[in-house]
């Protein structure tokens, strides 16, 4: 596939004009080219998958390959990550991305913005990685509680053919609130537009660069659309005032951000075909989906002050999809040409692989149908991957119930072998296995919050022997075990550290006086329950609708005919009626996460 496209340059060449007030450092007339290559959410792959997808080896050859082609025609490439290296594959977490961030440094990034899931361990291994990097980690807005400062290096610059380009690194402000608590106790996040905007005056005040970027982690959203999630990337290019950010580089969303329309991403973007970035207020957004299945790639020139987007694409590194067979078998076939590996990359990164590989491909047990623990599912209804999990919380600590966030289950298993790796692939945070011991009436109380929360958001909660219902306030025909709550009786609630501090806006229970943290991490927990009921049955874990959720008309509609009831009832005795209370209809929204 050839990798400049006069025509779709012809559509997007639109100029961005510097501020007027700014000391200029380019030449009267003279062309700038430069390439901004990027990529976001990689989580972990830096080898490629058993279809031979993505990973850093063939990701080096491709990057190459257009960092020589732009420098042929005169121009120099910017090569920027949206963030979240950490959590995904077992290979990488249990050597805490150190493969990545080495195999980073072959590539030659230039920069990457701190994301969320860099939080996912103690700041003393994201320190550690900072001095694996042979680049910046960039965030502006966040701080040390203790000392008011910036605990990150907020931007970085850039000589590019004697252009002067900065970047701005910017997280989600979502992060405390869907991270783990215990990493946050000296840390603020600060909103990123209101730094954004202070750092690019600084900026703009001292260093006078040509061209500003923002490589920020905090999600691209439709029209602003964010639901319960903090705001993203549009919002902020929004609220900013137009002219402040040429470009903004993101993550967190984890989408190929391909404009059908107008404020409007295509729904099922297909690798190879165009892709037309969005623009708001004069910045162009733009985000290279995950796990580095693509680099993104934006030509720009500048020229006299204005800069002029000419090309953008999505490069697929070997994606590839299933083509049925005429004696119906399957075949994995390349969506674009196939890349090469770079022996390079792959003698760096082998070592790391078969480490991982000796730790994590010891068969665990085995299960005979498939434990949906799949993003689309977890986040929407009650799966039996959870239960499972869940399940072995429980009899670990001898609980009566258990509950976790849905957004901590992070993959299925497939009918058959269970391995390490597979536990890992589902649990990778390392969140440690806690319980507390509650009256029936603090029960009813917690269960009401979290049972509550919305779907599509990784705080829809999952649960354990637990039935009720959920009406969008409160909760109904609470049952555990079985049996009906009983308000004075003590109950065992089996559930992480994540949730148990407050992680997914859960109730904070650590500081309660039946509260135990057992030290246990969630994924030996579950490796260790697998071992021991293998072979699993799946029909076993299967949610059999204990948990339902009232929507707010049916619940107006019993409300109403209880009342109607009451009104024939008091008009049968001869007393007077009382008014009538309306209500406002309630509305439930879905959130993305």
């Amino acid at each position: 596939m050839p990798l400049c496209k006069k025509s779709l340059a012809s559509v997007l060449a639109v100029a961005l004009l510097s501020a007027p007030f700014m000391a200029q450092a380019w030449v009267k007339d003279r062309v700038y080219k430069f390439t901004v290559l990027h990529t976001n959410d990689h989580h972990g792959r830096f080898w490629n998958n058993e279809q031979g997808e993505y990973g850093l080896a063939a990701q080096k050859t491709m990057m190459d390959q257009i960092r020589y082609e732009v420098q042929a025609h005169g121009g120099a490439t910017l090569i920027l990550s949206g963030g979240d290296i950490n959590t995904g594959v077992p290979e990488s977490d249990l050597q805490d991305a150190e493969p990545d961030f080495r195999g980073m440094n072959l590539i030659g990034y230039d920069a990457m913005a701190i994301g969320n899931h860099e939080f996912d361990n103690p700041l003393s291994v994201l320190r550690k990685q900072q001095k694996w990097a042979k680049f910046p980690l960039l965030s502006a807005n966040i701080y040390q509680k203790s000392t008011g400062k910036r605990l990150f290096q907020p931007y970085a610059l850039f000589n590019r053919m004697g252009l002067k380009i900065a970047v701005i690194g910017l997280t989600t402000d979502d992060t405390a609130k869907i991270g783990n608590p215990e990493n946050f106790t000296d840390i603020l996040f600060h909103k990123p537009a209101t730094e954004a905007k202070a750092v690019v005056e600084a900026l703009r005040a001292k260093e006078k660069p040509d061209v500003i970027i923002a490589a920020t982690h905090m999600g691209h959203y439709d029209n602003g659309q964010h639901g319960s999630n903090a705001p993203g990337d549009v919002e902020m290019a929004r609220e900013l005032p137009a002219g402040y950010l040429d470009m903004i580089v993101g993550g967190h969303s984890q989408d190929p951000v391909c404009m059908a329309k107008e404020n409007v991403k295509q729904a099922d973007y297909v690798p190879g075909t165009p892709c037309t970035p969005d623009r708001q207020n004069g910045t162009w957004i733009v985000q290279a989906h995950e796990w580095g299945k693509y680099i993104g790639r934006a030509d720009f020139t500048f020229v006299n002050g204005k800069l002029t987007l000419d090309h953008y694409e999505l490069v697929p590194i070997n994606l590839k999809h299933k083509v049925k067979n005429a004696d119906g078998s399957t075949t994995w076939v390349n969506y674009t040409a196939e890349i090469a590996k770079n022996p390079a990359m792959q003698k760096l990164l082998t070592p790391f692989q078969k480490k991982g590989e000796a730790q994590l491909g010891v068969k665990i047990g085995s299960v005979n149908g498939r434990l949906e623990g799949d993003r689309s599912k977890v986040r929407f209804e009650q799966t039996s991957m959870a239960r499972l999990i869940l399940e072995g919380l429980i009899e670990r600590t001898k609980a009566d119930f258990a509950i976790m966030s849905g957004g901590g289950v992070r993959d299925s298993i497939e009918s058959g072998a269970i391995t390490y790796k597979d536990v890992l692939k589902v649990q990778p945070f390392g969140n440690t296995l806690v319980y507390i011991d509650m009256k029936g009436s603090e029960v009813e109380k917690y269960l009401a919050v979290v049972a509550n929360k919305q779907v599509d958001s990784g705080a829809y909660a999952q649960f354990a022997r637990v039935s009720l219902t959920a009406d969008g306030t409160g909760v109904s025909n609470i049952k555990i075990n079985g049996k009906p709550l009983e308000a004075d009786k003590i109950y065992r609630m089996a559930t992480l550290s994540f949730n148990a501090t407050g992680g997914d806006g859960y109730p904070v229970v650590d500081k309660m006086p039946g509260y135990v943290n057992t030290g246990f991490v969630d994924a030996e927990v579950l490796k260790q329950y697998i071992q021991s009921h293998s072979p699993l049955d799946v029909a076993k874990y299967q949610p059999a609708g204990e948990i339902i959720y009232q929507k707010a008309a049916e619940k107006e509609g019993k409300e109403e005919k209880t009342e109607e009831k009451a009104v024939e009832k008091t008009i049968e005795s001869g007393k007077p009626a009382a008014p009538k209370q309306w209500r406002p209809m309630k509305m439930e929204t879905a959130a993305a996460h």
